[in-house]
């Protein structure tokens, strides 16, 4: 079965008739060095590629070698001693990313799940997906913990290596995405494809919103089997490894691990709900996409527990509970919000939110293939209060695994600010084709939820 219905492998069109890339080569050919076309096509992916592999591997120099003080880092470093501490691909780290990678194709394909439809798609394609995620994370802790316990590898390795991983998973990923880009340009999975007219941004955004081999969905497998599922292990070694160091593992670490893993279990029991984000709805899957969930979550979500590996800190029963309470009130507020939304669609209103029917708004609107749909907008519940609340449970949460580190660094507090701008430039995009595919419709539901993301403020 194909991994998106109504599979027709030509480009895609838009609702005027015309292909993406006839639009972006006519605008093109109109100015030819027309400074935005020049900066969007080719400067920023190339800076973005080219300085996202460093940052990544900063992160993890800064906080293995310089005991995550950024001032120790400023005052210290030099371009010789960055060379000499600089992580190079080896081959322990190659086998790590194999071993890992080819579990998780393997658990994704056997393990049995019901098969979901994703939202219709721009071009008018409905791709579908293998809900297994719990089951795959339960499988990949057993295996992972008992390949450790019987002692077929020493889970320390990980830590020891994870700059090489790095850099490895960073190399990879180039490779992989010129795969992807040929794919795309010679056996693209459904119409949601085509070229802009330029290979850097073909490479760095991609050509396939959708990419899939047969019925394995390429695009499910890298973010949710790979990006995600790594996230879990990976604290678990860091625990590891700090029990190594000091023979304990303290209970800040303990705490940031949980509220973490409870977020990543969230996710997977949430899964079909992933599937409307626009990540995967809109975001078409190049470097952009693929490099973010392979190598950015690995380095920099889960730069706390890499950080704390060193920083066993000890806190307050009070001071615990109470970042406990944040966190797990984060991800229930955040649960809460998708899956109001969710369940609103699904029953086309015939639900109640917080007690009440809710207040929706029957919107329309057209697909490439000219056909016109209906979706439910919900002004109720948590949808009632900001027209992307949902960021900020996120950013809360983020900031609840990140505090059991208190106050000594401000690297443990890096991913929170960066979350926090992405989040914030994330409702400007969604704001952008939200309009864009609503229309006036769009119009009335921010008039009757006037604020963005913060009631009240913005």
């Amino acid at each position: 079965m194909s991994n998106v219905i109504n599979r027709k492998p030509t480009q895609s069109v838009s609702s005027n008739g015309h292909s993406e890339t006839q639009k972006v080569t006519e605008r093109y050919k109109e100015n030819p060095y027309g400074v935005t076309d020049f900066v969007q096509f080719l400067v920023f992916p190339v800076f973005i590629m080219t300085c996202t592999p460093i940052a990544a591997v900063l992160v993890w120099m800064l906080c293995a070698k310089f005991d995550g003080s950024v001032y120790r880092f400023a005052t210290e470093i030099t371009l010789d001693l960055l060379i000499e501490l600089w992580p190079s691909p080896n081959w322990i780290a190659t086998k790590i990313i194999l071993t890992f990678a080819l579990l998780e194709a393997f658990l994704m394909v056997v393990l049995p799940g019901q098969t979901f439809l994703g939202p219709v798609t721009p071009a008018g394609n409905r791709p579908n997906y293998k809900l297994n995620g719990i089951p795959a994370y339960i499988a990949t802790h057993l295996i992972l913990g008992g390949a450790a316990y019987l002692k077929y590898y020493d889970p320390v390795i990980v830590y020891d290596n994870f700059g090489n991983i790095i850099q490895t998973l960073s190399i990879g990923s180039y490779i992989i995405c010129f795969l992807l880009y040929l794919k795309g340009i010679y056996s693209p999975s459904s119409t949601d494809s085509g070229s802009n007219g330029f290979f850097i941004m073909d490479f760095y955004w991609g050509v396939e919103l959708h990419p899939a081999i047969g019925s394995f969905n390429i695009k499910q497998y890298a973010n949710c089997r790979l990006g995600m599922m790594c996230w879990s292990p990976l604290l678990c070694y860091f625990a590891y490894k700090q029990f190594a160091l000091y023979g304990y593992v303290s209970n800040s670490m303990i705490l940031s691990c949980v509220i973490q893993i409870v977020y990543i279990i969230k996710f997977y029991y949430w899964e079909s709900g992933y599937f409307g984000s626009l990540d995967i709805m809109h975001d078409r899957f190049g470097y952009y996409i693929y490099w973010g969930v392979t190598v950015w979550i690995p380095s920099v979500y889960c730069s706390v527990g890499l950080y704390m590996v060193n920083h066993p800190v000890i806190l307050s029963q009070w001071y615990f509970y109470a970042v406990l309470s944040l966190g797990v009130g984060s991800i229930i507020i955040n649960y809460q919000a998708d899956a109001q939304r969710q369940e609103v669609r699904e029953t086309k209103g015939q639900c109640l939110i917080w007690g009440k029917k809710p207040e929706t708004i029957l919107a329309r609107y057209t697909t490439a293939d000219g056909k016109t749909h209906e979706n439910l907008l919900l002004v109720s519940g948590w949808w009632g209060v900001a027209r992307h609340w949902h960021y900020i449970p996120e950013i809360l949460l983020s900031l609840a695994w990140s505090l059991p580190s208190t106050f000594e660094n401000i690297f443990p507090y890096f991913y929170v600010i960066y979350l926090t701008m992405l989040l914030t430039h994330r409702a400007g995009r969604d704001e952008i084709r939200c309009s864009a595919k609503y229309g006036e419709y769009w119009k009335e539901y921010s008039k009757k939820v006037p604020y963005r993301m913060i009631p009240g403020i913005w």
